[in-house]
């Protein structure tokens, strides 16, 4: 995330004593990727952040994969997830490799505990629902159709808005996510020409200070399980920092399509860089120009990757088996592309209002066992009962 941003106070140079107003000084900590190289925050805090009065294990955290290794498309209705719970501990996993993981979640509780992935980047799509992230770094506010990253180790939690129901897509990655380096300069700088610029980028915005004293619950995620450590102050207690690391988010309604004559691919689409995988934003947008173009994407076979995508809006309710919530899994090694007969009907098309989050994988996914109870079984037939008039698309499958 290269843009510098700075709340509250902080002294004029790093590494000075940087006192309070008793004299005393305020605790200095770096935070940061890469050990000292990669990009890092420093944050002044009122208490040492490292005095932990009890640790303990709590559970273990282990996605299990499904017995059935047969190789298929596979769709799963996130509608039929069990509903409510905690925004952090009640997610249900449902495809997963070493490089990421996509969990789904939504909660109906505020959480109490403090909470820490120490073992992976965190990239959330809010799919319904709103409210503030809160962490150390401040206040982050969040609506519908926002990415959220949040980098390892950043101490936060959520504030729902409870108006509204909340309905969040949680992509754990062991990498650092970023922007595509194609769309920045040799400066960090976003090109002309990106489907987004920094302006699009919202940091935190307010920071409250906490200076409390007592027995403060913080869940941290580390070794594939869950910690629990009682610290004795509150952990927001940082009266300034600055830098390049901290939490923040990014609008798919902010992303600017690109379009051409004939069909482009969905690298055009690319919204984020993962080590091993990338996310892509299909948003509304003219359909192709050219004459006698095809709207509608071609058949293809990508021979190192695993595509999954989440169906963010009710473009594709009228299609029989897609809907709002929809992910389908399309694993490498069997072709795919849209349903028989769409190619046709696109020609002509000017315009789709269609709304869906891709992840591609390149490494194989696994499909964890939690997602097997809300699968559409039949699915990997869905291509040849079309032909057959069996279901009815009415509307295009964007890959």
């Amino acid at each position: 995330m290269p843009i510098y941003h700075t709340l509250g106070q902080i002294p004029r140079k790093r590494h000075m004593a940087f006192r309070k107003p008793d004299g005393g000084i305020y605790a200095e900590q770096l935070m940061g990727h890469e050990g000292f190289t990669g990009t890092s925050s420093l944050l002044y805090h009122i208490h040492p952040p490292t005095t932990i009065k009890s640790a303990k294990r709590l559970r273990e955290i282990t996605y299990e994969a499904d017995d059935d290794n047969t190789l298929k498309h596979r769709h799963f209705k996130t509608a039929e997830v069990k509903k409510g719970g905690s925004p952090t501990l009640d997610r249900t996993p449902l495809l997963f490799n070493s490089d990421i993981a996509m969990l789904y979640v939504e909660p109906d509780e505020q959480d109490v505990h403090f909470y820490r992935n120490a073992q992976a980047d965190e990239l959330i799509y809010v799919a319904s629902g709103g409210g503030v992230l809160e962490s150390i770094f401040g206040d982050l506010p969040f609506r519908e159709g926002d990415y959220l990253i949040v980098h390892r180790g950043i101490m936060h939690r959520y504030r729902l808005d409870i108006s509204a129901p909340t309905k969040l897509l949680v992509m754990e990655s062991r990498g650092h996510v970023r922007w595509p380096k194609r769309y920045r300069n040799d400066f960090g700088q976003i090109i002309e020409g990106a489907p987004y610029s920094e302006r699009d980028m919202r940091r935190p915005v307010q920071l409250d200070t906490h200076d409390e004293m007592g027995d403060f619950r913080i869940l941290v995620k580390q070794y594939d399980g869950l910690n629990e450590f009682i610290l004795d102050h509150h952990p927001f207690d940082v009266v300034g920092w600055d830098g390049y690391f901290y939490p923040w988010a990014f609008s798919i309604h902010d992303f600017e399509p690109i379009v051409g004559r004939v069909h482009q691919p969905p690298p055009v689409h690319q919204t984020f860089q993962g080590d091993g995988f990338v996310v892509c934003s299909f948003c509304p947008r003219p359909y192709d120009f050219g004459e006698n173009a095809v709207p509608a994407p071609y058949n293809h076979s990508n021979v190192d990757s695993d595509e999954v995508l989440f169906y963010a809006s009710g473009e594709f309710m009228s299609r029989k088996g897609i809907e709002f919530g929809s992910i389908t899994h399309h694993p490498d090694g069997i072709p795919h592309g849209p349903h028989p007969g769409r190619a046709e009907a696109s020609i002509g098309a000017k315009y789709t209002n269609e709304l869906a989050v891709m992840m591609d994988s390149f490494r194989p996914l696994k499909v964890a066992k939690a997602a097997t109870k809300i699968e559409d079984k039949n699915y990997h037939r869905s291509w040849i009962d079309a032909q057959h008039g069996l279901i009815a698309p009415a509307n295009l499958i964007t890959d």
